[in-house]
């Protein structure tokens, strides 16, 4: 036992010295070219929270960087969290390190849980980016491309609307405007318009497009004024229109952060229908925001509504209030004048203010999660306003556009991926690292190790242990090879097999410190392997966990904690032997009984010999 706990120890010294670590990123062996994100998080009341796992898309800059000739591990795109911060989906790979936008599950297509998402374009446009529609097994189902007339798919917003059969999606145009509205009849300036398309499934064909150059004036946004000279690259921005959706009316409703304005749309005509907020409110308000992100219908019957949406209350030039908040708003369209009511107000639990980007989202149970955005700060609240969770990016070079919380269940049909390495001096002390994950597995309860004796051999059992983070460890006995994994479902059934690999060893075995053949060590028969008892196995993991954790205390703290573990197995090894042999030699002292009879002293190692 002292002998497998050197080496157990040993093996983490190792693995520390050659692991590149980063305090706010993970790796893992079975995924090596994925860093994820971890979590910062604060559970405030667990048991009020709504199940379901994070949905998150971190990016480090919000336009798409230049390729490059180097290396670079995946860190960008979308990712999938329980709420421990565990890794669930690293989808950064399948979309090659490109910025996505708005990963969000949607349960409204067919039944089964599918995910949308925007994949941008790529930095020289040679992959124009598009809105995409995702099966539970994470294969594309539907690849929406970019409209004719604009030079990408817009990064706000891809909803897929009840059915299947149609998204929405923000679009924004380059447009030569006339600055008549703005006193200066004559002047014609380029302006980046902002507007909407409802778009068919999946081919992307236009069924509904709306542009706010038809519709509103350019003196209804806050960002130009009469003696400027409109600028930018692509036009000048006047209205920066972020949110879209639609009610059963066939009415939709949009947010231009730039007006600080919340828009009915007609369905049949496009006219407006009426403005909340800016400066042609028709409301009667008893509240104010500015800034505002992510509008979306709550309930809505045509003439009373209720609207959710992101006060920012700030952006990169203004701040009008002291925090950011959710909202929860009720428009009587019957009145007059028609009213506005705030219903609910979430404000941001750091009491900062998000100047740009962020969500609201109403969860099934009542509870209220919102995307603050940067370094994806995100909260969710109860009903009634309690704070449930707190959460943000432990690095603060990411930020996600959006953040949601949804149940889903993801079954992929790629197999587990395994990694086995063997380590030893001998063959009597030989022992087979495992590791083992599924990305993407959202139910997985167990893992079942196998190995065979030789190339085409049958599988033998070797051991398992619970499923607790997206990787997980098996320390095995012996030199096995050929190894497998299956992994074992809550129900107990099998979801799912590896293939076969061989297990890594040492390119030079007498360099890695055996003493055996100058050739390596055979494989060992994986029949004659005992199975270790699952608690044991399940030591070995939490060692491992601790491991994880103690690393990311530095290298040298670790080299110091290790040592003194070696140290203290050394004197407590001594101190057993030491008490033993004091034992041996311990006077038995025989327990007087009622009548006073004298005690009868006695060596046990003498009655040992009679």
């Amino acid at each position: 036992m002292i002998a497998d706990l050197c080496l157990f120890f040993l093996l983490l010294l190792q693995l520390a010295l050659a692991q590149r670590h980063d305090d706010d990123l993970m790796s893992f062996v079975t995924l090596p070219g994925v860093r994820a994100l971890k979590f910062d998080i604060t559970h405030h009341d667990r048991d009020l929270a709504s199940p379901g796992y994070w949905f998150v898309a971190p990016y480090g800059m919000i336009d798409p960087e230049a390729s490059t000739r180097k290396y670079l591990q995946y860190q960008v795109g979308p990712y999938i969290y329980d709420q421990d911060g565990v890794l669930i989906w690293a989808g950064s790979p399948m979309f090659g390190n490109r910025n996505v936008f708005d990963f969000k599950v949607i349960n409204n297509i067919d039944g089964r849980p599918h995910l949308s998402l925007i994949a941008q374009r790529t930095s020289d446009g040679g992959v124009p980016g598009g809105g995409i529609i995702l099966n539970q097994h994470y294969e594309p189902e539907a690849i929406v491309p970019k409209l004719d007339d604009t030079w990408e798919f817009n990064v706000h917003e891809f909803k897929v609307l009840d059915g299947g059969r149609s998204a929405l999606a923000c679009v924004y145009q380059s447009k030569v405007l006339d600055l008549a509205d703005v006193g200066r009849p004559g002047e014609q300036r380029l302006f980046l318009t902002g507007g909407f398309a409802e778009l068919g499934l999946p081919t992307g064909i236009p069924l509904f497009e709306w542009d706010s150059a038809d519709h509103l004036g350019i003196h209804e946004t806050d960002r130009f004024h009469t003696w400027e000279e409109p600028m930018g690259d692509w036009g000048y921005d006047s209205v920066h229109m972020n949110s879209v959706d639609k009610n059963a009316d066939g009415n939709y409703i949009i947010s231009m952060r730039f007006t600080d304005t919340i828009y009915m749309i007609s369905g049949v005509d496009g006219h407006v229908m009426w403005r909340l907020g800016g400066r042609e409110s028709n409301f009667m308000q008893d509240f104010v925001f500015s800034k505002q992100h992510d509008v979306k219908f709550v309930e809505s019957n045509g003439t009373h509504h209720i609207i959710s949406f992101l006060n920012n209350a700030s952006d990169e030039i203004t701040t009008n209030e002291e925090v950011s908040s959710a909202m929860f708003v009720l428009l009587d369209t019957t009145a007059y004048p028609m009213t506005a009511t705030l219903i609910a107000r979430y404000r941001r639990p750091d009491g900062q203010l998000s100047r740009l980007r962020g969500n609201v989202q109403l969860l099934p149970n009542g509870n209220v999660f919102v995307g603050w955005s940067e370094r994806g700060y995100q909260s969710e609240f109860s009903p009634d306003g309690r704070i449930l969770m707190t959460a943000r990016f432990a690095s603060d070079r990411f930020s996600t556009y959006r953040a949601y919380k949804s149940e889903f269940t993801g079954r992929p049909r790629t197999p587990p991926d395994i990694v086995a390495s063997v380590y030893g001096t001998d063959d009597s002390d030989l022992t087979t690292i495992f590791h083992v994950s599924w990305n993407g597995a959202t139910d997985v309860a167990r893992w079942y190790f196998y190995a065979q004796g030789y190339d085409g051999g049958a599988p033998v059992l070797v051991g398992n242990v619970t499923k607790k983070d997206f990787e997980t460890m098996y320390v095995g006995h012996g030199f096995l090879d050929w190894v497998s994994v299956a992994a074992i479902g809550h129900d107990g059934n099998v979801m799912g097999t590896s293939a076969v690999h061989r297990t890594r060893t040492p390119d030079d075995w007498k360099a890695a410190g055996y003493v055996g053949s100058s050739k390596g060590p055979s494989p060992t028969n994986p029949s004659s392997v005992s199975l270790m008892a699952s608690g044991d196995a399940e030591v070995v993991t939490a060692l491992y966990q601790a491991y994880e954790v103690v690393r990311g205390l530095g290298r040298l703290l670790i080299l110091i904690l290790i040592l003194s573990s070696l140290i203290g197995v050394t004197l407590g090894a001594y101190w057993v032997l030491f008490r033993r042999r004091r034992r041996q030699a311990q006077i038995y002292r025989h327990v007087p009984s009622g009548e006073s009879v004298p005690m009868v002293e006695a060596s046990l190692h003498t009655h040992a010999e009679d």
